[in-house]
C-alpha cells in the first residue's frame, strides 16, 4: 500500500452543500471518517484485532487507506478549516492518549502537522496548552515515523512568528524534550527523522539563546523517554555535543542538508562561551569534534578535484564547520590534535577555499559583462556574494591563527610536503593583508629561517612586509 494515497474523487458535487469550501471533497465523507476514528479509539463492543489491554495496535486496510486520504486532503487549506471546525484535534488528543497504534498516531501527528501550515489554524493548535504539552510528549514516542511527523509540526511552528515563542518557552519548561531530543540524536539511524529532528534544535538555537544556555549546561535531569508500555524508561545523562556530533555522524554521507543543518548547530554553540567549553572540555578534551571535523574538509568537501564552482554549493557548511574549527584553535592551541595538522590544514584546505572563491568572484563579473540582469537577479547574486564573503572572512580568520602558531619545523614540514610555496604564500598574504599584518609579519619571520629566498621573493611581491 502506499503511504499517503490520492485523495478520493468526490461526488460531492452532485449533493448541492455537501462541499467542503471550494473543493470537490464531501462533508459527509470527512465526518463519516471521523466518526469511524472516534470509533477506533473508543469501541462499543470488544475488537478481536484489540491488544489484551483492549486498544487495537493495526489498523484494517480501508480504515487506514481513509484516514490517509484526509492525511492528503489536509493539505488544503479549506480542508484544514473544516478539520478544526470539526474540533478534529480533539479527537486526534484521544487518539494520543488512548490508541496502541502507532500508524494512526502518525497520520493524526501528519495531519495536524498539515494543519499547521495556515497561520490561523497554526495559532490555535499552539495556544491549545494541553494539546501542546500532549504533542511534546510525542517527542518521547518509540516509533520513528510518529517522530518524524511530532518532528514536523513543531518546526512548521517554530517557524511561524506569531506562536514561535509560546512554543519555545513550552520546550524550555518541558525537560523531557531535551532528553528525548538527546536520545534520538544519539541513537536514532533514520537519517530523515534526524535531519528533522536537527533542524527543530537549530531553529530553536536560533531563537533562544536562554535555551540553548540551558541545554549546553544539562545532562544532570534524568526524566521521562521513549518506552514501548506505559512505564517510563529512565534516560542516560546525555550531553548535548557528543549527541550532535553522533547524529552528524549517520547524515553525513546521505543527506548533504542535514549535515549542513548539524554543523549550524555546533557554529550556534560557539557563540557563547559555554557552548565553547562544551565542546572543547569533553571527556576526550574536544578531539572527536576536531576529528571529525577535520575529516569533513580534508577529504569530503571542496577537494582538489572539484571544480571552483563547488565552493558555492558549499558555502555554508564550509562557513559553520570552518568556524568551529577557528573557536576550537583559539582556545585550545596547547592540544595536541591542533598541533600536529596545522600546516596541511591551513594550506591544503584554507588556501585552496581562497583560490576557489576568487574564481568564483571571476566568473561573477564575466556573467555580469556579458548581459544585463533583472533586479531579482541582482538581489540574488548579492545574497551569493554575501554569504561567500562571511566564508572569507572566517577563512583568513583562521588562517591568520594558524600562521601565528607555526614554528620553524612546522614550516620546514610544510614546504617539503608542498603546501608551503611562493603562490600558496602568495594567495594567503593577499587575502590576509592588510587586516591580518601582524600575523603575516609574524609568519614571515619564521619564513626566513627555514627559506629566505621564499621569504625574500614574498617581500618583493608585497613591499609593505620589507624590514625597515
Amino acid at each position: 500500500m502506499d503511504r499517503n494515497p490520492s485523495p478520493p474523487c468526490s461526488d460531492a458535487e452532485e449533493e448541492e452543500g455537501d462541499a467542503v469550501g471550494n473543493t470537490v471533497y464531501s462533508k459527509h465523507w470527512l465526518f463519516s471518517v471521523l466518526t469511524r476514528l472516534i470509533e477506533v479509539i473508543a469501541p462499543a463492543e470488544p475488537d478481536p484485532a484489540a491488544s489484551p489491554q483492549g486498544a487495537r495496535t493495526e489498523l484494517d486496510e480501508e480504515m487506514e487507506n481513509d484516514i490517509c486520504k484526509v492525511w492528503d486532503m489536509s493539505m488544503d487549506e479549506d480542508v484544514a478549516l473544516f478539520l478544526q471546525e470539526f474540533n478534529a484535534s480533539d479527537i486526534f488528543m484521544g487518539v494520543f492518549a488512548k490508541s496502541k497504534c502507532p500508524r494512526l498516531t502518525e497520520i493524526c501527528v501528519g495531519i495536524l502537522g498539515n494543519m499547521a501550515c495556515f497561520q490561523d489554524i497554526c495559532m490555535s493548535i499552539s495556544k491549545d496548552e494541553n494539546l501542546g504539552q500532549v504533542l511534546l510528549q510525542r517527542l518521547c514516542d518509540s516509533d520513528s515515523p510518529t517522530l518524524l511527523e511530532t518532528s514536523r509540526l513543531l518546526l512548521t511552528c517554530l517557524s511561524q512568528p506569531e506562536v514561535a515563542n509560546v512554543w519555545v518557552e513550552r520546550i524550555r519548561e518541558n525537560p523531557s524534550v531535551y532528553d528525548c531530543v538527546c536520545f534520538i540524536m544519539s541513537s536514532s539511524t533514520n537519517v530523515d527523522l534526524l535531519v528533522k529532528v536537527g533542524e527543530v534544535v537549530d531553529k530553536l538555537f536560533d531563537l533562544d539563546e536562554e535555551l540553548m544556555l540551558n541545554w549546553i549546561k544539562n545532562g544532570t535531569c534524568q526524566s521521562v523517554g521513549p518506552s514501548v508500555d506505559d512505564s517510563p524508561e529512565e534516560l542516560p545523562d546525555f550531553k548535548i555535543v557528543p549527541c550532535i556530533l553522533e547524529a552528524a555522524k549517520q547524515v553525513r554521507s546521505d543527506n548533504p542538508e542535514g549535515l549542513d543543518v548539524y554543523m549550524h548547530i555546533l557554529q550556534l554553540l560557539t557563540t557563547v562561551d559555554e557552548g565553547i567549553q562544551a565542546i572543547v572540555q569533553a571527556p576526550d578534551g574536544g578531539k572527536e569534534t576536531w576529528s571529525l571535523l577535520y575529516d569533513l574538509v580534508c577529504q569530503e568537501l571542496c577537494q582538489p578535484d572539484d571544480p571552483p564552482i563547488i565552493v558555492q554549493e558549499q558555502k555554508t557548511v564550509l562557513a559553520s564547520i570552518l568556524s568551529v574549527l577557528s573557536a576550537m584553535f583559539a582556545s585550545q592551541t596547547e592540544q595536541e590534535y591542533t598541533r600536529m595538522r596545522k600546516s596541511k590544514l591551513c594550506f591544503s584546505v584554507l588556501i585552496r577555499i581562497l583560490q576557489y572563491m576568487e574564481g568564483c568572484g571571476k566568473r561573477a563579473v564575466d556573467n555580469s559583462k556579458e548581459s544585463e540582469q533583472e533586479e531579482t537577479g541582482r538581489t540574488e547574486i548579492n545574497e551569493e556574494d554575501f554569504h561567500l564573503k562571511i566564508l572569507k572572512d572566517i577563512c583568513c580568520e583562521l588562517l591568520s591563527n594558524m600562521l601565528q602558531e607555526l614554528t620553524k619545523e612546522n614550516t620546514l614540514e610544510g614546504l617539503h610536503q608542498g603546501h608551503l610555496n611562493e603562490q600558496t604564500c602568495s594567495c594567503a598574504f593577499q587575502n590576509l593583508l592588510p587586516l591580518y599584518f601582524a600575523s603575516v609579519e609574524s609568519f614571515l619571520e619564521v619564513l626566513r629561517e627555514a627559506d629566505q629566498t621564499l621569504a625574500d621573493n614574498l617581500e618583493k611581491r608585497f613591499p609593505s612586509l620589507k624590514v625597515p
